[in-house]
């Protein structure tokens, strides 16, 4: 089968599914296309089970066609962290950003850590071995919030505004964060990296202080370049060359990519958007980039339904995926409630952040594609499983119930909500 069959099935697959959730669920759209997917995916395991064994196969056959890590982090993602940015203003920013300094650095280390303790105890006990590095891998590739996820279910959700750009932000930024950490981790792992301090300072600075630069320097030329024309095709095609040239760019360089797009929209969205655009670029603009956002997320969400299909499940591993539920949520909890504890001799919080901010850190096809992107083996099926069960497990519960606790918690706080 081609390449243009394949995206053909998939965006039908895509299509047919939004169509189902609409009409029929009418869920929020992200977490309807995975539902109905999830379900679909079921419906084909079930045939299986039923003796119907070749539709099984057919269907995951398609599916390991599609590299789901090659197809997010070195394609997909670029746009989704690119279109999220835009939207990230920088005076609500500024409020916010040692919180989210603190939560996107140190929290995701300690998270990575705590998690990766928590899962190598847990997988001991059920009788199944896993290096202590591969569990560290599972924690830092789980312990940072995805900004697909979150981005997609804060548009239906009535956050707070200063908490609203807290989770968006640490979003967007503790991805490229956690994504440097798991690459460190998966050095050590392969035995090509050298474990001292110096050279673990050394890749993260090369890697999320260069992806910062990059998108800073790529993102004030395309401003520049913004400035000087009105022309809202050209401008719109002057920012599909900045995710794409720079993305390509960071991968060749070895430094951050999601962080030099998020930097990178951050700056189109703030000073391009006020300082370099007409009326009618701006809607045309925003208009591009929602639709280009609304598309990929349905095929991401789609995607990740389907990967049930090819997703190693023994008793051993559901028992696995259910306890990291709980390692996840607990994880992050701690860490948030740390980072509010350090900074509340300095700011205040208000009444029910740091269960907000706990239940609204949703992971996503991130985390999947980084636990598909390990070395094949028995530690890759069992991190593989605990990271495919706490995602789905985000996205559905906690992402359906975000709203109702954020209404449970200020139902009795007049005015708490603004």
């Amino acid at each position: 089968m081609g390449l243009f069959d394949v995206v053909a099935i998939l965006f039908v697959l895509t299509a047919v599914f939004s169509f189902i959730n609409y009409r029929t669920i009418g869920l929020p759209p992200t977490i309807g296309v995975m539902a109905v997917s999830l379900l679909a995916s079921l419906g084909v395991v079930g045939m299986g089970a039923l003796g119907l064994e070749s539709a099984r196969q057919e269907a995951a056959l398609i599916l390991e066609q599609i590299d789901f890590g090659e197809t997010l982090l070195h394609g997909m993602l670029s746009f989704l962290l690119f279109a999220g940015a835009l939207h990230i203003k920088l005076e609500h920013l500024g409020g916010q950003k040692w919180f989210i300094a603190l939560l996107a650095t140190a929290g995701v280390v300690a998270s990575t850590f705590l998690v990766g303790g928590l899962a190598f105890l847990t997988l001991s006990s059920l009788g199944i071995p896993t290096p202590f590095l591969y569990c560290l891998l599972f924690g830092a590739l789980i312990a940072p919030t995805d900004p697909v996820a979150v981005l997609g279910i804060l548009k239906t959700t009535d956050v707070p505004k200063d908490l609203e750009t807290t989770i968006a932000g640490e979003s967007l930024f503790n991805d490229g964060i956690g994504v440097v950490v798991f690459a460190i981790i998966l050095e050590l792992v392969r035995g090509s990296g050298d474990p001292t301090a110096g050279r673990v300072l050394s890749l993260f600075l090369r890697e999320a202080g260069g992806g910062a630069l990059l998108g800073l320097g790529g993102g004030f030329l395309a401003y520049r370049m913004l400035k000087q024309i009105d022309n809202y095709q050209i401008e719109v095609l002057i920012t599909l060359a900045l995710v794409t040239g720079g993305y390509a760019m960071a991968e060749r360089l070895h430094i951050s990519g999601p962080i030099a797009m998020v930097v990178a929209g951050i700056i189109i969205g703030n000073y391009g958007r006020a300082f370099a655009m007409s009326p009618t670029t701006r809607d045309n603009l925003d208009t591009f980039w929602e639709l280009v956002d609304e598309i990929l997320n349905a095929l991401l969400f789609m995607l990740i339904g389907l990967e049930v299909l090819v997703m190693p499940v023994t008793p051993g591993f559901v028992a696995a995926g259910v306890l990291a539920i709980g390692i996840s949520l607990l994880a992050r909890w701690a860490t948030v409630g740390a980072a509010t504890a350090v900074l509340r001799p300095f700011r205040s919080f208000r009444p029910g952040a740091v269960r907000i901010l706990t239940w609204a850190g949703l992971r996503g096809g991130i985390a999947v594609a980084l636990a598909l992107s390990l070395p094949r083996g028995p530690e890759r099926n069992a991190i593989l499983a605990m990271t495919y069960m706490v995602v789905v497990f985000s996205i559905i519960v906690q992402g359906l119930t975000l709203g109702l606790l954020v209404k449970r918690i200020y139902a009795d706080v007049p005015g708490e909500r603004e």
